[in-house]
């Protein structure tokens, strides 16, 4: 009688235990983000008027046996001028020139990047994280919730949408920044895809972002025309793509006077150039002017106010190339009443998924 009691006592409270787990809100442990553990990701602070603005750009990676997630982050701040880095390359002559008048090549410049992005990142943070399903916009939706073990509360909210062999963190809340991007997959941080792929890459690749310059905050948007660069014969760890352009969007504040208009020349074009910066990593960077700045410069490559973009390449599970996310730190490099007015962010992805 007593074991019968005993056993009847000991089913009860297995009974209860499984009642109580069940309850539990969903945990990270034995569990990842979509079912990805490695992310990369931008990140950014931007706000009208603001002179405390940042932008950051790196990679998350997700441990689901330990319900932990580290960040390797590059860190632009804006009261922190950096300023612009040659990265060593110059597209050969395949896909450059020295002909000012040329029509299909652009110029042969040392291609720049953001100031720091050709060493490691700086930022190295820890955190714990919690999967679980939220009502957004009247629809239960996966969440990822990150704690950082950080000086100050920092805490970030993504929803987490799935597709064929990638995953997408959509930004919903952080404690630091106002707008950001990411995506992931089971892909080592560091695979990625050489130039010749990306140029070659079948789908549209999309831009959307956020922007900030001039004390305004702004979206950016349209078709990236990947299959328009040129692909170098030497230098094959970059593209370059003259694009011309009749429109008026290189004059704006005066900055082009006396050549920002016409179709006659590559005068009224935009220089492109894209590059990979490590064979270990997944860093490319995109550098790009307007002609007319050099040439009021008497100059053949500009050394003024040009946009840095320093980007990681978005890979899915199966090693393919899916497009990028970044972020410009495009600091004025001369002398101003306020120069930092005349900076220039934004936090994007530029992705065949958006």
């Amino acid at each position: 009688m007593f074991r019968t009691l005993r056993t009847l006592l000991m089913a009860l409270l297995m009974a209860v235990a499984a009642t109580a787990a069940s309850a539990l809100p969903a945990q990270a442990a034995a569990e990842l983000p979509g079912g990805k553990a490695n992310f990369v990701v931008s990140l950014g602070h931007l706000k009208d008027g603001a002179r405390n603005n940042w932008v950051r750009l790196g990679t998350y990676e997700f441990d689901a046996a330990a319900g932990t997630v580290s960040a390797r982050m590059y860190v632009w701040d804006h009261a922190v001028p950096k300023a612009r880095e040659g990265t060593g390359t110059v597209p050969d002559s395949s896909c450059s020139s020295t002909d000012l008048k040329s029509t299909t090549h652009v110029l042969a410049c040392q291609i720049k990047t953001a100031g720091g992005f050709t060493g490691s990142p700086t930022e190295l943070r820890t955190g714990i994280y919690t999967l679980q399903n939220d009502t957004i916009d009247g629809v239960s939706t996966p969440t990822v919730w990150i704690k950082w073990n950080h000086t100050t509360a920092w805490t970030e909210k993504w929803a987490i949408e799935t597709g064929t062999n990638l995953a997408r963190l959509s930004f919903l809340h952080n404690t630091k920044a106002t707008t950001g991007y990411g995506y992931g997959s089971n892909a080592a941080l560091t695979t990625r895809r050489a130039m010749t792929t990306v140029q070659a890459h079948p789908s549209t690749i999309r831009l959307q972002g956020t922007t900030w310059a001039k004390d305004v905050t702004g979206t950016s948007g349209g078709v990236f025309h990947h299959e328009n660069f040129r692909t170098c014969e030497t230098t094959t760890w970059c593209l370059t793509y003259l694009q011309p352009t009749s429109s008026t969007a290189c004059q704006k504040e005066g900055g082009c006077p006396n050549y920002g208009g016409g179709t006659a020349s590559n005068i009224s074009s935009i220089q492109y150039y894209l590059q990979k910066l490590s064979n270990t990593d997944r860093r490319d960077t995109l550098w790009h002017w307007c002609t007319c700045l050099a040439v009021e410069r008497n100059e053949l490559c500009y050394t003024g106010n040009s946009h840095v973009k320093p980007m990681y390449q978005i890979i899915d599970d199966t090693g393919t190339f899916r497009g990028w996310v970044g972020v410009e730190a495009s600091y004025y490099p001369g002398t101003l009443t306020d120069p930092r007015k005349s900076d220039m962010f934004s936090v994007f992805r530029l992705a065949d998924w958006t």
